[in-house]
């Protein structure tokens, strides 16, 4: 063995220098030649270690090139391990740490107890790893003992857990474990164990929105009222009017565990009032004041008089209704009949007031007059008629016309709007306008250079208002001049003119 062994001795020399070069982060197919020197005081040192004793290089491994491969083969028949002669590339593999496992659940508290179970809440771990959470596990154990059971077969990714089926008295200490497939966390844990028993929770009414004003109801009507409340345990409820228990051949109660009904068949108005609702646990109560308001129609107003007649107007007094129907009064309402018809008009209505003035009342005719209540159930089912009636008399006046002084109408004409210079295109009509008043009307007369203008097609003229037009059709080279607008009546004469040019087209 070691005559064969001495002359591949140079060959791993490569290896030694390798090593001295490891800080390279890549290892290179085959060494360089300016390393040559170093090599051969490799062997030298290499032989010095006794055959069946393992080499130096066996304390850390060593990278071979791939082309001296085959030749270092016989350094692990000398006693040498194989792992320092495998490449370096596997062993980080090998060596590489377990992945670890998830972190504690966080923020473990408890959301609510009742008598025989709890509910437990709690945050996600920080840390859940690459694989990720396959769940979580509840385990609890009696105060005093430490027998851990898990509560949960299989592991749930909710953050939120019931543990039921527990005895009221017992405390119980709890713990919750995040598992996944690189195992389980350090158990998140409760400090202080759970006492299983009902938290009271205090007393309280919710009254609806619709009952927390007056509640009017008509005489005869059902009053079906349904109130509900909280507290545990359950809470005591009493109902009382003014301080006494409720009379309860009119009024039913029918209290459950969360509502209590308040019922009334039919209404009277002796029902109407302010109910006390009590909710009590323990000395801790809460309270609420139902108001009732049993309504019916008013009475009729009373003492109904006619109180004057002038011309066509009436006036009318009367006074409240004896009975209001527990209920304000909101207005009346006044109708007129007349004798030739019979029928009633209706004339106000929500009159406000206790009197009234009717006015445009037909002359010759007679009318008698009522008046009725109204409040929040409406008009009262009869009405107070005026014991008189009312006859609107003719009367008789003579008409005296105003003498209004005559005034002198008659003026001479006037322009109050003159005729302004023109410039206009040959081929494209124009018009010439002007205003003028007097009276009696003035005749209005057209002159062209001085001329006037008679009946020709190519002018026409036109008086509005007091306002004169002159309309020139298409007018050529020879229409251009002065124009003059004369008015002329009775009393005098006006005129105004313009000078207007024609253009030859552009």
């Amino acid at each position: 063995m070691t005559g064969k062994s001495a002359p591949p001795a140079k060959k791993p020399a490569p290896a030694a220098a390798k090593k001295k070069a490891a800080p390279a982060p890549k290892e290179e197919a085959a060494p360089k030649e300016e390393a040559a020197p170093k090599e051969e005081a490799a062997p030298a040192a290499e032989e010095a270690p006794a055959p069946g004793q393992p080499l130096a290089p066996t304390d850390e491994p060593t990278p071979i090139p791939t082309e001296a491969g085959a030749e270092a083969t016989p350094a692990p028949a000398e006693g040498s391990p194989a792992p320092p002669a495998e490449s370096p590339t596997p062993e980080p593999k090998q060596d590489k740490p377990k992945e670890e496992p998830p972190s504690c659940p966080l923020s473990l508290a408890v959301e609510e107890v009742s008598e025989n179970s709890f509910t437990l809440i709690w945050k996600a771990p920080e840390q859940t790893g690459r694989a990720g959470l396959d769940g979580y596990m509840v385990e609890i154990c009696k105060d005093g003992s430490s027998d851990w059971k898990a509560v949960n077969q299989e592991p749930f990714l909710s953050t939120r857990y019931t543990i039921p089926n527990l005895s009221s008295g017992d405390k119980i200490h709890v713990r919750v474990v995040a598992v996944s497939a690189s195992g389980a966390s350090v158990p998140a844990t409760l400090e202080q164990p759970v006492l299983i028993r009902e938290i009271l929770q205090l007393p309280k009414i919710r009254m609806p929105r619709h009952l927390r004003e007056t509640y009017i109801r008509r005489v005869g009507d059902a009053v079906n009222i349904m109130i509900p409340f909280q507290g545990k345990p359950q809470p005591e409820v009493s109902w009382t009017k003014g301080g006494q228990p409720l009379d309860t051949s009119r009024i039913n109660i029918r209290t459950t565990a969360r509502d209590t009904i308040f019922y009334i068949r039919q209404a009277q108005r002796g029902d109407s009032g302010k109910y006390e609702l009590t909710v009590q646990i323990n000395g801790a109560e809460d309270k609420a004041t139902l108001d009732i308001q049993v309504v019916e129609p008013p009475g009729p107003p009373q003492n109904l008089k006619l109180v004057d007649v002038w011309g066509f107007n009436v006036a009318l007094e009367w006074t409240p209704p004896a009975d209001n129907g527990n209920s304000e009064i909101k207005g009346y309402r006044v109708q007129k009949s007349d004798k030739k018809s019979g029928k009633w008009f209706t004339v106000l209505e929500r009159c406000t007031r206790t009197s009234c003035t009717i006015s445009d009342l037909i002359i010759g005719n007679t009318y008698s007059f009522r008046v009725f209540s109204e409040n929040i159930c409406g008009l009262s089912d009869s009405a107070a008629v005026a014991s008189g009636v009312a006859y609107i008399e003719k009367t008789k006046t003579t008409y005296q016309p105003e003498k209004i002084p005559q005034r002198d109408m008659m003026e001479p004409p006037k322009f109050t709007q003159p005729l302004t210079d023109r410039t206009t295109t040959r081929g494209y009509s124009t018009h010439l306008f002007c205003s003028v008043r007097g009276f009696p009307q003035p005749k209005i007369i057209w002159l062209k250079n001085q001329m006037e203008i008679r009946e020709d097609p190519k002018y026409i003229a036109l008086i509005d208002q007091g306002v004169c037009s002159l309309e020139i059709r298409k007018p050529g080279p020879f229409d251009g001049g002065v124009y003059t607008c004369k008015a002329v009546n009775p009393l005098g004469e006006a005129s105004v003119d313009c000078r207007l040019d024609v253009k030859g087209e552009i």
